[in-house]
């Protein structure tokens, strides 16, 4: 653990002063608030990451699965279908910001409020997060091919995470969610380990399982919404994250899971951001890389759960 923090710390370190140059204190000021968001994505996105595969007994799902961002997909080239790319350049971005991470936390809610109830279980409830994604992805891929060429050009630049165009005005409300919902996330980490032995376990140690699963899956939900709202999508990076902790600290207790997953996403996104940014002189998309890397482990996880 000591050893992922010192490689996040140097990782950082790094990424505010490399190349630094020309006006200074301008310069480390930018970096500063996309650093804060780097942290604040890769700590959001690890969080509800741990949660989820916690909840749901499975480790190569991702929050992903619940449809939010092929949602966030569709808001986007629904805005820019009706607006047109002016119109949607124009838009408040802290009005869009609230409306799209309160429209994806409620989709997310809706699905969990049977379970709240007893009506349904975490299979039918995942299965209908994948028939929803598939719906808000074609639907998405419809009004693309109805939309100007010019403006097409517009949804491609929002479909991937984008960590080089940030308002510094989002940042920090964005952050204040993230601390809180990982602070709840660290105060429930005794029922997580409880939660993690299974349902008919976990009811016969005393967890509430209708109560307590249901509100930390809108914890989940809220935390992909926020982050997904600031930067974009980046649907396959919270299995990389995991999978690389449970890997490097070799145990599924959430008291250690928790940090190394956060430290592990924060070493991911600096250090990709200060390779893509630095040494390749911005040639790729971070969220774009990401993905890719993510379906390839993915792959793997399912050749070696296989085997």
């Amino acid at each position: 653990m000591a050893l992922l923090l010192l490689v996040a710390l140097a990782l950082s370190a790094a990424y505010m002063t490399v190349s630094l140059r020309g006006n200074i204190a301008f310069a480390l000021e930018l970096r500063a608030i996309r650093l804060v968001a780097l942290w604040q994505v890769a700590v959001a996105v690890a969080v509800s990451t741990v949660l989820f595969q916690t909840l749901t007994q499975n480790r190569i799902l991702t929050p992903a699965i619940m449809g939010m961002d092929a949602l966030y997909l569709l808001g986007q080239t629904a805005l820019v279908f009706l607006l047109g790319g002016l119109g949607y350049a124009g838009l408040d971005p802290a009005l869009k910001f609230a409306a799209e991470s309160l429209i994806m936390t409620t989709m997310a809610a809706t699905l969990f409020a049977p379970m709240l109830k007893g009506r349904t279980d975490m299979t039918l409830m995942l299965l209908t997060g994948v028939v929803l994604g598939i719906l808000f992805r074609s639907l998405a891929a419809l009004l693309a091919r109805l939309i100007d060429p010019n403006a097409f050009a517009v949804v491609q630049s929002v479909s991937f995470a984008d960590f080089n165009t940030l308002r510094r005005d989002l940042v920090w409300p964005a952050l204040a969610v993230t601390a809180l919902g990982t602070a709840v996330a660290w105060r429930a980490r005794h029922l997580l380990d409880v939660a993690a032995l299974g349902r008919a376990r976990a009811v016969g140690l005393g967890l509430d399982w209708t109560r307590t699963v249901p509100a930390l899956l809108v914890l989940v939900a809220l935390l992909v919404a926020v982050s997904t709202a600031l930067v974009g999508p980046v649907a396959l990076l919270g299995l990389i994250v995991v999978a690389g902790a449970e890997r490097l600290i070799g145990s599924r207790r959430h008291a250690r899971l928790l940090p190394a997953a956060c430290l592990v996403g924060i070493s991911i996104l600096v250090g990709g951001q200060l390779v893509l940014q630095h040494g390749l002189g911005g040639a790729s998309a971070l969220g774009i890389v990401v993905d890719f890397a993510g379906g390839l482990l993915f792959l793997a996880l399912l050749a070696g759960g296989r085997r």
